[in-house]
């Protein structure tokens, strides 16, 4: 077997199925099976896929365990020698798996790789993540891309070739099964966010390589997976602490002082921004709560 997708899916039945769409036109050169984990959804997607995709193979959870402990549940059954994990709000383009594919079998020291991101206009998202840092947190990312274009690649420059990076953005990555035998699957203390770029720092401190693949081009309907609320940003946050706490332990602290700084400055000035529009505007409204409820979440002590 050359690939084995694994789908983690919680409530998201059209999107889902359109995925799986993308995945059976698409991959035509290669032997592959699609694992479809369900984390107790309630939407009906289990039985709409399964009745339009009999073929694939089907974990049931009973309640939501999260990303990483989801994917690595098909890791422990998968054939293929290569895994693609990719989200329900991802679709492959035509050729977009064989040119990941290709690339890795001519890239012995690959681990793990990516393509780019599209936007369902066409237009490039960032497809690619720097490990995070004490810089990176306290500095723009937009800038950081345009002074240290090298440590810091975007969607903003034109790639012809595969370029070496830190991490992918995981909407759709390629990782090879004897990697993940030799540094581990996911690691399940993330729920949602960060585990990519945890699962990438571990495969480039074991001397793995990760890669960029430009040629493979994925559209993402960014966001639709977790959405953008006040639970998809705690999730973000929960993470990112996470990430610090494993392996900048000394730097964890400072960081959570800076993003609470940060959160009381936005909250404020939103808080201006509503009373000098005699509350009117509805997306400075909007940002205000979820700020408020982001510094609530702080002060709970991150539960």
């Amino acid at each position: 077997m050359d690939i084995s997708f694994v789908i983690v899916n919680w409530n998201t039945r059209d999107l889902l199925l359109r995925c799986l769409k993308s995945i059976f036109d698409t991959t035509e050169e290669l032997r592959f099976e699609v694992w479809l984990v369900d984390n107790a959804s309630t939407d009906g997607s289990v039985t709409a896929a399964e009745k339009a995709y009999p073929t694939i193979r089907i974990l049931k959870n009973r309640r939501n365990l999260g990303f990483a402990a989801a994917n690595n549940l098909a890791f422990a059954g998968m054939r293929g020698r290569y895994a693609v994990l990719i989200n329900t709000d991802a679709r492959l383009k035509k050729g977009a798996i064989e040119a990941l594919f290709t690339f890795m079998e001519e890239t012995p020291k690959a681990a793990m790789a990516c393509g780019q991101l599209l936007n369902e206009d066409g237009s490039k998202q960032n497809s690619i993540a720097a490990f995070p840092t004490p810089l990176s947190l306290i500095s723009n990312e937009t800038l950081l891309r345009a002074l240290f274009p090298r440590k810091y690649p975007g969607k903003r420059k034109h790639y012809a070739v595969p370029i070496a990076v830190d991490s992918c953005i995981g909407a759709c990555i390629m990782v090879r099964k004897s990697v993940m035998d030799t540094v581990g699957f996911l690691d399940e203390r993330y729920f949602f966010f960060m585990e990519e770029t945890d699962w990438a720092y571990r495969m480039k401190l074991a001397g793995w390589k990760i890669y960029f693949v430009p040629s493979a081009e994925i559209f993402h309907a960014q966001g639709k997976t977790v959405g953008s609320g006040v639970s998809a940003r705690i999730l973000f946050y929960r993470s990112r602490y996470q990430f610090f706490e494993k392996w900048h332990k000394d730097f964890n602290v400072p960081v959570r002082v800076f993003t609470f700084s940060r959160l009381l400055v936005n909250t404020l000035l939103n808080l201006l921004a509503v009373g000098c529009t005699f509350g009117s505007n509805r997306r400075f409204k909007d940002k205000l709560m979820v700020y408020t409820e982001l510094i609530l979440w702080h002060l709970r002590g991150c539960p």
